[in-house]
């Protein structure tokens, strides 16, 4: 296997290269948690490793608790999955409160406001209540506890999401709201930490592999010791050399090259290439071809052909309609366009609004 192979089999294993999955909350579940501060796009990123679903539909599932937002992981939101939510809590949210210590001093928030904000949080939410961000500040306010300005205010919510206590609930209109976890998410098994390290070990190689411990300890915001032992402890994990690097793999999944080329408009903090600590497989071909610091010149969503990035993309919405603007690396050739044309179809069908692809100049 080569740097090349490693991409095409991460598409075969994201369910990039053949979408046979019909909701986006199995693929939540199979990736075991999607990156998702970027909320719009993130709902892309999730529909494109379905066969068809929509925006709209998406965001239904966001509504009615099958898809959830929370912090875990990692100081960042993402969507998972309600069965997966506790245990993966349980097993991530100490490396990520260890993260915020040195903010929480700078905000003072110590044990005792914290003790205090979950009882407020608790009582604004009880019965079913969603609430926005601001109404949950303004609960706070009224108990006289500072939510004031927007770190101080993030990082009360966020604990209480580390602490299992809210996630997220429906939207309202365009604002997000939080519920209790008890109220909304079901119970479900408990996993002790063992069994937690490898069930998360078995979502990550699963579906972004072939990966290294490295890797797995950076998405997974565990230790390094604690990312080799998941991998020792994960009986069906096959190993490959590539360079003078050990890389794990399910080996269930298999790699078909079709005759066209696969293209794909990934949004940014897409798990493609953010759940991977080292990404430079994925610009082999702009390196073969002289493209030098290629990474460095994209700003925000990526576009791919067969798991390769070819350049940039920002999608413009202008009254009932889209245009997707694609900015190449290098010239595109004839079914590498064609092969994008039938992306920004598949996008149009997500937002359900038409879109038209412009190619700008290559860089």
């Amino acid at each position: 296997m080569i740097r090349l192979d490693i991409c095409g089999q991460r598409l075969a294993s994201q369910h990039l290269t053949k979408q046979k999955i019909e909701k986006a909350s199995e693929i939540v579940q199979l990736l075991g948690a999607v990156q998702a501060q970027d909320y719009s796009a993130a709902k892309w990123g999730i529909a494109q490793r379905t066969r068809s679903a929509t925006d709209a539909e998406l965001e239904k599932e966001i509504s009615d608790g099958s898809i959830l937002r929370t912090h875990v992981l990692r100081p960042t939101w993402h969507f998972v999955a309600p069965d997966d939510i506790r245990w993966m809590l349980a097993l991530t949210a100490p490396r990520v409160k260890a993260l915020l210590a040195f903010y929480d001093r700078k905000l003072e928030l110590d044990a005792p406001v914290l003790r205090r904000s979950r009882a407020v949080l608790t009582k604004a939410l009880r019965d079913g209540k969603q609430l926005t961000r601001t109404e949950l500040s303004q609960a706070l306010t009224k108990s006289g506890i500072r939510a004031d300005g927007t770190q101080r205010l993030a990082h009360l919510v966020m604990h209480a999401e580390l602490d299992g206590l809210i996630c997220s609930g429906a939207r309202r209109g365009k604002q997000f709201t939080y519920a209790l976890l008890e109220e909304r998410v079901p119970p479900a098994k408990k996993l002790s930490r063992d069994e937690a390290l490898v069930e998360l070990a078995h979502r990550y190689f699963t579906t972004r592999g072939p990966a290294t411990p490295d890797d797995f300890a950076w998405w997974s915001g565990l230790t390094r010791t604690d990312a080799k032992r998941a991998v020792a402890a994960h009986s069906t994990l096959e190993q490959t050399i590539i360079g003078e690097r050990k890389y794990w793999f399910q080996p269930t999944t298999r790699t078909t090259r079709g005759k066209s080329p696969v293209a794909r408009l990934l949004p940014n903090y897409d798990e493609y290439f953010i759940g991977l600590k080292d990404r430079t497989a994925i610009q082999t071909k702009l390196d073969m071809a002289g493209v030098e610091g290629s990474l460095s010149y994209l700003r925000g969503h990526i576009a791919t052909v067969d798991g390769q990035v070819v350049g940039g993309w920002e999608r413009t919405l202008k009254g009932k309609s889209a245009i997707v603007t694609v900015r190449p690396l290098t010239p595109f050739g004839e079914g590498e366009r064609a092969a994008i044309a039938r992306e920004v179809d598949r996008f149009a069908k997500f937002l359900e609004v038409p879109a038209r692809l412009e190619v700008a100049a290559a860089l």
